[in-house]
């Protein structure tokens, strides 16, 4: 049986506290002063957005309330949920790329395209299998104690991903140092928190500061800073065409923003040959 809902003040007679915190919340954001009162309410009147009965559904319904419950593909460090298996998404995909060679006006039937669409799915999928990854799958247990305090580089760290733009790939190197609280990250796992968000649809902006956090989350460092340089195809292949550009971004956290000779420190040692 349904709980029943007072509507005036949004609380539950089969008693629901956590609901019924977010309805009382909710009439109490929809507040209407006396100047902006609707015709015939009286002053200090109580409007609300949604019927409470719906929106008290509406709150069952979203699970863990991220707003991201249908999402297919969100898979990051603040969010609980995971793709579908990639073998059920490779029947959709194929289908997929067989309408796109069909729009291409290629003929998807002929003995080199036959196979094509079920290759390109099972390619964009290893392109994006970042999102079926999280950090804590990845570090396993690689974090250690260790008395050290200096700072800890690995750079040059080869990287592929995909712009979200035009799905296209680029391409480039990423150097980490942190500085150590009595913790430290086995460097290999360094390495392995590039392969997470470097392998998903991004943008390099947002790839090398979710680096950051990772590692930050990580071992708790004094402070974490992350230089990436990448070629970007999107702008060789098509649109300004610029062969050799570059494109290079950082995050700086804790010491590395505060400190300027610790960050002078770690982009001497990146930039050293």
């Amino acid at each position: 049986m349904k709980p029943q809902v007072n509507e005036q003040n949004g609380s539950s007679q089969n008693g629901d506290v956590a609901i019924d915190a977010a309805l009382l919340a909710t009439d109490a954001a929809a507040t209407i002063k006396p100047a902006t009162a609707v015709a015939g309410a009286g002053t200090g009147a109580l409007v609300t957005a949604k019927n409470s009965q719906q929106f008290k559904m509406e709150i069952l319904n979203m699970g863990n309330g991220n707003g991201h419950e249908n999402c297919t593909f969100h898979h990051d460090l603040e969010l609980d949920h995971k793709p579908p298996t990639r073998e059920a998404l490779l029947p959709d995909m194929a289908r997929s790329y067989r309408l796109l060679l069909g729009g291409l006006g290629e003929n998807p039937d002929r003995q080199g395209l036959i196979k094509t669409p079920e290759r390109a799915a099972k390619a964009m999928l290893y392109f994006t299998k970042g999102y079926d990854q999280c950090l804590e799958d990845v570090l396993n247990g690689a974090v250690f104690d260790e008395d050290h305090d200096e700072m800890v580089v690995v750079k040059d760290i080869e990287m592929f991903s995909m712009c979200e733009h035009h799905l296209v790939p680029f391409y480039g190197k990423v150097s980490i140092g942190y500085l150590p609280c009595n913790k430290i990250l086995g460097l290999s796992k360094l390495a392995r928190i590039v392969e997470i968000f470097s392998r998903r649809l991004q943008v390099q902006e947002r790839l090398t500061k979710q680096i950051a956090v990772a590692v930050t989350q990580a071992v708790q460092p004094a402070g974490v800073a992350v230089v990436v340089e990448g070629v970007h195809m999107c702008m060789v292949m098509r649109g300004v065409q610029k062969i050799n550009s570059k494109t290079v971004t950082s995050t700086m956290l804790g010491v590395f923003r505060d400190d300027p000779k610790t960050r002078e420190e770690f982009l001497n040692l990146v930039n050293s040959k």
